[in-house]
Protein backbone atom coordinates (compact mmCIF):
# COMPACT_ATOMS: atom_id res chain seq x y z
CA UNK A 1 0.00 0.00 0.00
CA UNK A 2 1.33 3.25 -1.26
CA UNK A 3 2.48 5.82 1.39
CA UNK A 4 0.31 8.72 2.10
CA UNK A 5 2.82 11.82 2.57
CA UNK A 6 2.22 13.59 6.09
CA UNK A 7 2.37 17.72 6.42
CA UNK A 8 5.93 17.58 8.11
CA UNK A 9 7.19 15.42 4.66
CA UNK A 10 5.38 18.42 2.55
CA UNK A 11 6.38 20.87 4.53
CA UNK A 12 10.39 19.43 4.04
CA UNK A 13 9.24 19.40 0.07
CA UNK A 14 8.38 23.02 0.18
CA UNK A 15 11.70 23.81 2.29
CA UNK A 16 13.77 22.00 -0.40
CA UNK A 17 12.54 23.95 -3.09
CA UNK A 18 12.53 27.39 -1.04
CA UNK A 19 16.23 26.38 -1.07
CA UNK A 20 17.20 24.91 -3.62
CA UNK A 21 15.93 26.36 -7.00
CA UNK A 22 16.94 29.76 -6.00
CA UNK A 23 20.45 28.82 -4.98
CA UNK A 24 21.03 26.90 -8.73
CA UNK A 25 19.52 30.05 -10.76
CA UNK A 26 21.79 32.32 -8.75
CA UNK A 27 25.00 30.11 -9.15
CA UNK A 28 24.85 28.24 -12.28
CA UNK A 29 23.47 31.02 -14.34
CA UNK A 30 26.06 33.99 -12.80
CA UNK A 31 23.20 36.52 -11.93
CA UNK A 32 25.10 38.11 -9.18
CA UNK A 33 25.93 41.01 -11.28
CA UNK A 34 22.42 41.85 -12.03
CA UNK A 35 20.48 39.58 -9.56
CA UNK A 36 22.32 38.69 -5.98
CA UNK A 37 20.99 35.88 -4.43
CA UNK A 38 18.30 37.82 -2.60
CA UNK A 39 16.65 39.21 -5.46
CA UNK A 40 16.73 35.77 -6.75
CA UNK A 41 15.33 34.54 -4.14
CA UNK A 42 12.37 37.16 -4.69
CA UNK A 43 11.83 36.29 -8.27
CA UNK A 44 11.61 32.67 -7.49
CA UNK A 45 9.06 33.42 -4.49
CA UNK A 46 7.23 35.31 -7.21
CA UNK A 47 7.39 32.21 -10.07
CA UNK A 48 6.77 29.79 -7.16
CA UNK A 49 3.08 31.63 -6.19
CA UNK A 50 -0.13 30.93 -7.60
CA UNK A 51 0.28 33.24 -10.64
CA UNK A 52 2.82 31.18 -12.62
CA UNK A 53 3.23 27.91 -10.79
CA UNK A 54 -0.31 27.59 -9.36
CA UNK A 55 -1.76 27.97 -13.20
CA UNK A 56 0.42 26.06 -14.75
CA UNK A 57 0.70 23.02 -12.29
CA UNK A 58 -2.37 23.86 -9.98
CA UNK A 59 -2.19 20.03 -8.93
CA UNK A 60 1.42 20.19 -7.98
CA UNK A 61 1.13 23.42 -6.11
CA UNK A 62 -2.08 22.33 -4.30
CA UNK A 63 -0.47 19.51 -3.16
CA UNK A 64 2.98 20.86 -2.10
CA UNK A 65 1.39 24.52 -0.76
CA UNK A 66 -1.56 23.17 1.28
CA UNK A 67 -3.23 24.91 3.67
CA UNK A 68 -1.10 23.14 6.70
CA UNK A 69 2.26 23.97 4.96
CA UNK A 70 1.42 27.63 4.16
CA UNK A 71 0.61 28.07 7.97
CA UNK A 72 3.99 26.75 8.78
CA UNK A 73 5.78 28.30 6.44
CA UNK A 74 3.92 31.67 7.51
CA UNK A 75 5.00 31.18 11.03
CA UNK A 76 8.94 31.00 10.07
CA UNK A 77 8.33 33.90 7.89
CA UNK A 78 7.21 36.28 10.24
CA UNK A 79 9.94 35.33 12.82
CA UNK A 80 12.44 35.77 9.91
CA UNK A 81 11.36 39.07 9.15
CA UNK A 82 10.69 40.36 12.45
CA UNK A 83 14.24 39.43 13.42
CA UNK A 84 15.36 40.94 9.85
CA UNK A 85 13.54 44.54 11.05
CA UNK A 86 14.74 44.50 14.40
CA UNK A 87 18.49 44.34 13.29
CA UNK A 88 17.51 47.00 11.21
CA UNK A 89 16.22 49.27 14.03
CA UNK A 90 19.75 48.20 16.50
CA UNK A 91 21.84 49.53 13.44
CA UNK A 92 20.09 52.65 12.99
CA UNK A 93 22.85 55.58 14.15
CA UNK A 94 21.84 59.02 14.70
CA UNK A 95 24.71 60.48 16.47
CA UNK A 96 25.52 60.29 13.33
CA UNK A 97 22.60 62.02 11.54
CA UNK A 98 22.63 64.59 13.76
CA UNK A 99 26.27 65.75 13.60
CA UNK A 100 25.65 66.66 10.37
CA UNK A 101 22.03 67.65 10.77
CA UNK A 102 21.70 70.19 8.27
CA UNK A 103 23.14 68.44 5.33
CA UNK A 104 21.31 65.04 6.34
CA UNK A 105 18.28 66.67 6.71
CA UNK A 106 18.44 68.30 3.06
CA UNK A 107 19.24 65.32 1.50
CA UNK A 108 17.42 62.97 3.37
CA UNK A 109 14.30 64.94 3.29
CA UNK A 110 14.43 65.20 -0.71
CA UNK A 111 15.30 61.56 -1.06
CA UNK A 112 12.28 60.70 1.19
CA UNK A 113 9.94 64.03 -0.31
CA UNK A 114 10.01 63.62 -4.10
CA UNK A 115 9.38 59.98 -4.44
CA UNK A 116 6.71 60.31 -2.16
CA UNK A 117 5.12 62.87 -3.99
CA UNK A 118 5.40 61.38 -7.26
CA UNK A 119 4.48 57.98 -5.80
CA UNK A 120 0.96 59.61 -4.55
CA UNK A 121 0.39 61.19 -7.89
CA UNK A 122 0.96 57.64 -9.64
CA UNK A 123 -1.72 55.93 -6.84
CA UNK A 124 -4.03 58.63 -7.73
CA UNK A 125 -3.77 57.68 -11.39
CA UNK A 126 -4.11 54.02 -10.37
CA UNK A 127 -7.29 54.97 -8.45
CA UNK A 128 -9.03 56.95 -11.59
CA UNK A 129 -7.39 54.14 -14.09
CA UNK A 130 -9.98 51.17 -13.09
CA UNK A 131 -11.38 49.41 -9.91
CA UNK A 132 -9.23 46.59 -8.02
CA UNK A 133 -6.57 48.43 -6.65
CA UNK A 134 -7.87 49.83 -2.95
CA UNK A 135 -8.16 47.30 -0.66
CA UNK A 136 -11.75 47.16 0.96
CA UNK A 137 -10.19 48.19 4.83
CA UNK A 138 -8.62 51.11 3.05
CA UNK A 139 -9.23 54.65 2.85
CA UNK A 140 -8.01 56.65 -0.53
CA UNK A 141 -5.52 58.51 1.77
CA UNK A 142 -4.23 55.62 3.14
CA UNK A 143 -4.01 53.68 -0.51
CA UNK A 144 -2.58 57.45 -1.92
CA UNK A 145 0.27 58.03 0.95
CA UNK A 146 0.90 54.01 1.44
CA UNK A 147 2.10 53.95 -2.26
CA UNK A 148 3.75 56.84 -2.35
CA UNK A 149 5.89 56.12 0.60
CA UNK A 150 6.23 52.81 -0.98
CA UNK A 151 7.75 54.37 -4.09
CA UNK A 152 9.94 56.30 -1.36
CA UNK A 153 11.17 53.44 0.49
CA UNK A 154 15.12 52.43 0.51
CA UNK A 155 16.11 48.88 1.95
CA UNK A 156 18.58 49.82 4.08
CA UNK A 157 19.93 46.35 4.76
CA UNK A 158 19.97 45.84 1.38
CA UNK A 159 21.79 48.54 0.75
CA UNK A 160 24.25 47.93 3.34
CA UNK A 161 24.94 44.49 1.15
CA UNK A 162 25.16 46.36 -1.99
CA UNK A 163 27.80 48.88 -0.80
CA UNK A 164 30.10 45.97 0.43
CA UNK A 165 29.90 44.30 -2.85
CA UNK A 166 30.82 47.70 -4.36
CA UNK A 167 33.84 48.08 -1.60
CA UNK A 168 32.50 51.81 -0.22
CA UNK A 169 30.45 50.83 2.65
CA UNK A 170 33.10 51.81 5.00
CA UNK A 171 34.16 54.58 3.04
CA UNK A 172 33.48 58.14 3.51
CA UNK A 173 30.56 58.04 1.24
CA UNK A 174 29.51 54.92 2.45
CA UNK A 175 28.75 55.90 5.68
CA UNK A 176 27.08 59.53 4.34
CA UNK A 177 24.51 57.04 2.41
CA UNK A 178 23.67 55.06 5.12
CA UNK A 179 23.09 58.40 7.59
CA UNK A 180 20.54 59.65 4.67
CA UNK A 181 18.86 55.69 4.26
CA UNK A 182 18.89 56.20 8.50
CA UNK A 183 17.17 59.33 8.64
CA UNK A 184 14.20 57.97 5.97
CA UNK A 185 13.76 54.84 7.57
CA UNK A 186 12.64 56.41 10.48
CA UNK A 187 9.98 58.37 8.59
CA UNK A 188 9.06 54.97 6.51
CA UNK A 189 8.18 53.85 9.88
CA UNK A 190 6.12 56.81 11.28
CA UNK A 191 4.24 57.17 8.01
CA UNK A 192 3.30 53.45 7.99
CA UNK A 193 2.39 53.97 11.92
CA UNK A 194 0.34 56.78 10.58
CA UNK A 195 -1.54 54.91 8.26
CA UNK A 196 -2.28 52.16 10.55
CA UNK A 197 -4.17 54.65 13.24
CA UNK A 198 -7.20 53.13 13.79
CA UNK A 199 -9.42 55.83 15.71
CA UNK A 200 -11.42 52.76 17.21
CA UNK A 201 -8.62 51.75 18.88
CA UNK A 202 -6.67 54.74 19.67
CA UNK A 203 -6.52 54.37 23.05
CA UNK A 204 -4.95 51.12 22.58
CA UNK A 205 -2.26 52.62 20.33
CA UNK A 206 -1.86 55.36 22.83
CA UNK A 207 -1.22 53.12 26.17
CA UNK A 208 1.14 51.28 23.57
CA UNK A 209 3.03 54.40 22.72
CA UNK A 210 3.12 55.72 26.44
CA UNK A 211 4.12 52.21 27.55
CA UNK A 212 6.76 51.55 25.17
CA UNK A 213 8.21 54.87 26.39
CA UNK A 214 8.55 54.19 29.71
CA UNK A 215 9.46 50.46 29.29
CA UNK A 216 11.64 51.30 26.93
CA UNK A 217 13.70 53.17 29.24
CA UNK A 218 13.54 50.79 31.77
CA UNK A 219 14.60 48.11 29.25
CA UNK A 220 17.76 50.18 28.17
CA UNK A 221 19.21 50.22 31.99
CA UNK A 222 19.10 46.46 32.07
CA UNK A 223 20.16 46.18 28.84
CA UNK A 224 22.89 48.27 30.36
CA UNK A 225 23.83 45.78 32.62
CA UNK A 226 23.97 42.72 30.87
CA UNK A 227 26.54 40.78 29.68
CA UNK A 228 26.71 40.32 25.72
CA UNK A 229 25.58 37.01 25.49
CA UNK A 230 22.56 37.83 27.50
CA UNK A 231 21.96 40.77 25.76
CA UNK A 232 21.30 38.58 22.23
CA UNK A 233 18.95 36.76 24.65
CA UNK A 234 16.82 39.13 26.13
CA UNK A 235 16.80 41.13 23.10
CA UNK A 236 15.00 38.56 21.01
CA UNK A 237 12.48 38.64 24.48
CA UNK A 238 12.50 41.85 23.81
CA UNK A 239 11.47 41.86 20.18
CA UNK A 240 8.39 39.16 20.87
CA UNK A 241 6.84 41.10 23.63
CA UNK A 242 7.27 44.74 22.17
CA UNK A 243 5.89 43.00 18.78
CA UNK A 244 2.89 41.19 20.64
CA UNK A 245 1.91 44.45 21.97
CA UNK A 246 2.35 46.59 18.75
CA UNK A 247 -0.18 44.08 16.77
CA UNK A 248 -2.32 43.73 20.00
CA UNK A 249 -2.80 47.73 20.04
CA UNK A 250 -3.32 47.32 15.79
CA UNK A 251 -0.22 48.84 14.56
CA UNK A 252 1.40 45.21 13.42
CA UNK A 253 3.94 43.45 14.95
CA UNK A 254 6.87 44.84 12.03
CA UNK A 255 6.10 48.52 13.55
CA UNK A 256 7.07 46.34 17.14
CA UNK A 257 10.03 45.07 15.60
CA UNK A 258 11.63 47.93 14.43
CA UNK A 259 10.90 49.79 17.42
CA UNK A 260 12.42 47.13 19.64
CA UNK A 261 15.12 47.16 17.63
CA UNK A 262 15.36 51.35 17.08
CA UNK A 263 15.77 51.95 21.18
CA UNK A 264 18.71 49.43 21.13
CA UNK A 265 22.38 51.18 21.21
CA UNK A 266 24.32 49.03 17.98
CA UNK A 267 27.52 49.71 20.25
CA UNK A 268 25.97 47.04 22.59
CA UNK A 269 27.00 44.37 20.39
CA UNK A 270 29.74 43.14 18.65
CA UNK A 271 29.91 44.74 15.21
CA UNK A 272 30.85 41.54 13.66
CA UNK A 273 28.67 39.52 15.05
CA UNK A 274 25.90 42.00 14.35
CA UNK A 275 26.80 41.88 10.98
CA UNK A 276 27.03 37.98 11.08
CA UNK A 277 23.78 37.78 12.96
CA UNK A 278 21.60 39.87 9.74
CA UNK A 279 23.50 37.66 7.27
CA UNK A 280 22.39 34.57 8.85
CA UNK A 281 18.93 35.40 8.93
CA UNK A 282 19.10 36.08 5.52
CA UNK A 283 20.92 32.72 4.49
CA UNK A 284 18.92 30.40 6.78
CA UNK A 285 15.22 31.72 7.32
CA UNK A 286 14.22 34.74 5.18
CA UNK A 287 14.16 32.82 1.95
CA UNK A 288 10.67 31.37 3.87
CA UNK A 289 9.45 35.08 3.96
CA UNK A 290 10.19 35.58 -0.11
CA UNK A 291 8.65 32.33 -0.60
CA UNK A 292 5.49 33.28 1.32
CA UNK A 293 5.84 36.71 -0.27
CA UNK A 294 5.51 34.83 -3.45
CA UNK A 295 2.42 33.15 -2.53
CA UNK A 296 0.48 35.93 -2.13
CA UNK A 297 0.83 37.37 -5.49
CA UNK A 298 -2.45 37.78 -7.57
CA UNK A 299 -3.04 38.22 -11.66
CA UNK A 300 -6.83 38.10 -11.94
CA UNK A 301 -6.90 41.96 -13.20
CA UNK A 302 -5.07 40.74 -15.63
CA UNK A 303 -0.98 40.42 -15.85
CA UNK A 304 -1.02 43.47 -18.29
CA UNK A 305 -2.80 46.01 -15.91
CA UNK A 306 -0.45 44.74 -13.28
CA UNK A 307 2.69 45.41 -14.95
CA UNK A 308 1.86 48.52 -16.43
CA UNK A 309 1.01 49.66 -12.92
CA UNK A 310 4.46 48.44 -11.62
CA UNK A 311 6.26 50.34 -14.62
CA UNK A 312 4.28 53.41 -13.60
CA UNK A 313 5.18 53.31 -10.05
CA UNK A 314 8.85 51.79 -11.38
CA UNK A 315 8.99 55.49 -13.16
CA UNK A 316 7.93 57.06 -10.09
CA UNK A 317 10.56 55.96 -8.04
CA UNK A 318 13.36 55.71 -9.40
CA UNK A 319 12.67 59.51 -11.31
CA UNK A 320 11.68 60.84 -7.75
CA UNK A 321 14.70 59.53 -5.92
CA UNK A 322 17.57 60.53 -8.76
CA UNK A 323 15.29 64.16 -9.04
CA UNK A 324 15.18 65.16 -4.99
CA UNK A 325 19.07 63.81 -5.05
CA UNK A 326 20.18 65.90 -8.15
CA UNK A 327 18.34 69.04 -6.11
CA UNK A 328 19.66 68.31 -3.35
CA UNK A 329 23.60 67.85 -4.90
CA UNK A 330 22.34 71.78 -6.19
CA UNK A 331 21.73 72.83 -2.46
CA UNK A 332 25.05 71.41 -1.48
CA UNK A 333 26.66 71.95 -4.64
CA UNK A 334 28.15 68.56 -4.77
CA UNK A 335 30.16 67.42 -7.51
CA UNK A 336 29.38 66.09 -10.91
CA UNK A 337 27.84 62.51 -10.64
CA UNK A 338 27.77 62.84 -6.70
CA UNK A 339 23.64 63.14 -6.62
CA UNK A 340 23.44 60.15 -9.42
CA UNK A 341 25.12 57.78 -7.44
CA UNK A 342 23.57 58.37 -4.40
CA UNK A 343 20.31 58.93 -6.24
CA UNK A 344 20.46 55.46 -7.90
CA UNK A 345 21.73 53.28 -4.54
CA UNK A 346 18.68 55.24 -2.35
CA UNK A 347 16.39 53.79 -4.76
CA UNK A 348 16.98 50.47 -3.71
CA UNK A 349 13.95 48.75 -2.87
CA UNK A 350 13.76 44.77 -2.48
CA UNK A 351 13.49 43.87 1.43
CA UNK A 352 11.82 46.97 3.07
CA UNK A 353 9.27 47.83 0.62
CA UNK A 354 8.38 44.63 0.27
CA UNK A 355 7.97 44.75 4.37
CA UNK A 356 5.71 47.48 3.95
CA UNK A 357 3.68 46.02 1.18
CA UNK A 358 3.16 43.05 3.23
CA UNK A 359 1.75 45.48 5.84
CA UNK A 360 -0.53 47.19 3.84
CA UNK A 361 -1.97 43.55 2.53
CA UNK A 362 -2.51 42.19 5.43
CA UNK A 363 -4.50 45.47 6.75
CA UNK A 364 -6.64 45.24 3.65
CA UNK A 365 -5.38 48.48 2.40
CA UNK A 366 -4.12 47.45 -1.04
CA UNK A 367 -5.11 44.50 -2.93
CA UNK A 368 -3.01 41.43 -4.30
CA UNK A 369 -2.59 42.97 -7.32
CA UNK A 370 -1.42 46.24 -6.05
CA UNK A 371 0.96 43.79 -3.89
CA UNK A 372 2.05 42.03 -7.13
CA UNK A 373 2.77 45.16 -8.73
CA UNK A 374 4.51 46.63 -5.91
CA UNK A 375 6.51 43.65 -5.79
CA UNK A 376 7.67 43.52 -9.34
CA UNK A 377 9.00 47.23 -9.27
CA UNK A 378 10.33 46.91 -5.70
CA UNK A 379 12.49 43.31 -7.96
CA UNK A 380 13.36 45.51 -10.50
CA UNK A 381 14.22 48.87 -9.18
CA UNK A 382 16.70 46.70 -6.88
CA UNK A 383 18.07 44.64 -10.03
CA UNK A 384 18.55 48.32 -11.57
CA UNK A 385 21.30 49.52 -8.92
CA UNK A 386 24.48 47.70 -9.51
CA UNK A 387 24.89 47.88 -13.01
CA UNK A 388 23.93 51.73 -13.17
CA UNK A 389 26.24 52.39 -9.94
CA UNK A 390 29.31 50.47 -11.02
CA UNK A 391 30.72 52.13 -14.12
CA UNK A 392 29.52 55.67 -12.53
CA UNK A 393 31.98 54.80 -9.74
CA UNK A 394 34.58 53.84 -12.11
CA UNK A 395 33.90 57.70 -13.41
CA UNK A 396 34.74 59.51 -10.47
CA UNK A 397 36.83 57.59 -7.91
CA UNK A 398 37.58 60.55 -6.15
CA UNK A 399 33.60 60.31 -4.88
CA UNK A 400 34.54 57.82 -2.73
CA UNK A 401 36.65 59.57 -0.15
CA UNK A 402 34.46 62.48 0.12
CA UNK A 403 32.96 62.93 3.45
CA UNK A 404 30.27 65.26 3.02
Amino acid sequence: MPHAMNTSEIFLIAMLIIFTVPYLIWRVGGTEYYAPLVVVQIITGILLGPGVLGAGFPEYYDFVFNPQVIQSLNGIAWWAVMMFVFVAGIELDLKQAWKHKGETGITAGLALGSPLLLGCVAAVFMLAWQPGWIGTKGNDWQFIVGIGMSCAVTALPILVLFMEKLEILRQPIGQRILRYASMDDIAIWGVLALILLDWERIGRQGSFLIGFIVIGFLFRKIMWKLKDNDRWYVGLIWLAAVGFAADWAGLHFMVGAFLAGAVMDSSWFNQQKLDAFRHNILLAVMPVFFLSTGLRTNWTMGGEAVFVAAAILLAASVVGKVAGLHLAGKILKWGPGEASIIGWLLQTKALIMIIFANVLLDKEIITSETFTALLLMAVVSTMLTIPVVTPKLRQVKELIFKSA
